[in-house]
């Protein structure tokens, strides 16, 4: 399965910074491999470690120079492409990968890299620093925990404070006739975010409800489309590029943290943020990073992810790709915390179970829903 767009942690925010025209960083600039003294772990001799990852992939350049400085090993970030189209291009080449380190496979696909044997085992320093429920590979530590975000139903304050109508709060809100062609979701079986919110709804109505959920969301106007860009920023009426395209829907499925974004790349930069968040509608996302089979940099990949849950680089997350740390007691910036929605019990489905279920729910979704 691959996705048009991810959101990754969070994801898709990432992506939203780059539809209101902000570039993510490529690579840490620096070479692209010199030779020197020999690193020791498969005898690699490069000062380059290749990071593989989504397309929403950023980091400040002065964190990615720290990292240089900190251990010798120069960054290079290889994007591929939306999250499940760049773990296919990964499961296609395995043995023989295009870099040392992946990073933004998330929960709702961990089980297919882990059955492909993506990944070396290896126990990052510094990971009893992170919260508990994100390992969720802890008895093999073939992934690395990064980063979480909550897939929600986001909605347009503007379109409900002129209708006069209360924007929708959970699952159950969505399928009253109040707001009967009004949202617009991704397609699970295309889209990271769309099969989150799948996945919310089997969480919130069980194996034997959420079909039954689905066909009154289906009843009740639901609009599925490719992608998450497509989604929040050509049909949903309250982010910036959905104001320019003249979009026609005050609800979508995006994260908790897109907010944020609408302020932080507004200008001028609005007092309050033009979206709220449905938080009874989320999911969490956990996106992790694994040293990939066959490194050709072992000893580079594995600092990187000895750095990726270290302080500098997950106090940097939030404003770069909004999402939130996995370190305990890292602070978060003020604008993310006072624009973004604290999802204090948002949806989740083990691990085994997705891996169980997830091509069987899609199948069962996108006759129900698409077809």
């Amino acid at each position: 399965m691959s996705s048009t767009r991810t959101r990754t942690r969070r994801a898709a925010a990432g992506a939203l910074a780059a539809a209101l025209g902000v570039s993510a960083l490529a690579a840490c600039a620096g070479s692209d491999g010199s030779p020197s003294s020999a690193d020791g772990d498969g005898g690699s001799r490069s000062r380059t470690v290749t990071l593989v990852s989504h397309d929403s992939f950023n980091a400040s350049p002065a964190v990615l120079e720290e990292f240089t400085k900190e251990t010798g090993y120069t960054v290079k970030v290889l994007k591929s492409g939306d999250a499940g189209e760049a773990l296919n291009k990964e499961i296609l080449t395995k043995g023989s990968p295009q870099g040392d380190v992946f990073f933004g496979v998330d929960n709702t696909l961990l089980s297919r890299a882990l059955d492909n044997g993506l990944f070396t085992q290896y126990e990052a320093k510094g990971l009893d620093r992170v919260e508990e429920s994100a390992r969720l590979d802890k008895d093999k530590n073939r992934v690395t925990p990064v980063d979480t975000g909550d897939i929600c139903v986001n909605y347009d304050k503007k379109y409900f404070a002129d209708k006069k109508l209360a924007p929708p709060r959970t699952f159950d809100d969505l399928i009253k006739p109040q707001y009967k062609n009004l949202l617009v979701t991704e397609n699970a079986a295309t889209s990271s975010p769309g099969l989150g919110f799948l996945l919310g709804t089997v969480a919130r109505y069980g194996d034997n409800g959420w079909q039954d959920y689905w066909k009154k969301l289906k009843d009740n106007g639901v609009q599925v489309v490719d992608s998450w860009e497509q989604a929040y920023n050509d049909t949903f009426s309250g982010s910036a590029g959905g104001k320019k395209a003249n979009a026609d829907r005050p609800l979508v499925v995006s994260y908790a943290s897109s907010p944020p974004v609408e302020v932080l790349y507004a200008e001028p930069r609005p007092e309050e943020a033009p979206t709220g968040v449905a938080t009874g509608t989320c999911f969490r996302q956990t996106e992790f990073a694994g040293l990939l089979n066959g490194a050709k940099n072992e000893a580079g990949g594995k600092a990187l992810l000895d750095f990726l849950i270290g302080e500098k680089f997950q106090a940097d997350m939030p404003l770069n790709m909004f999402v939130n740390p996995v370190v305990k007691d890292i602070a978060l910036p003020e604008l993310f915390t006072k624009f973004g929605a604290t999802v204090d019990t948002p949806g989740t489905v083990a691990p085994g179970t997705i891996a169980a279920h997830r091509e069987q729910w899609i199948q069962s979704w996108s006759s129900l829903v698409v077809k």
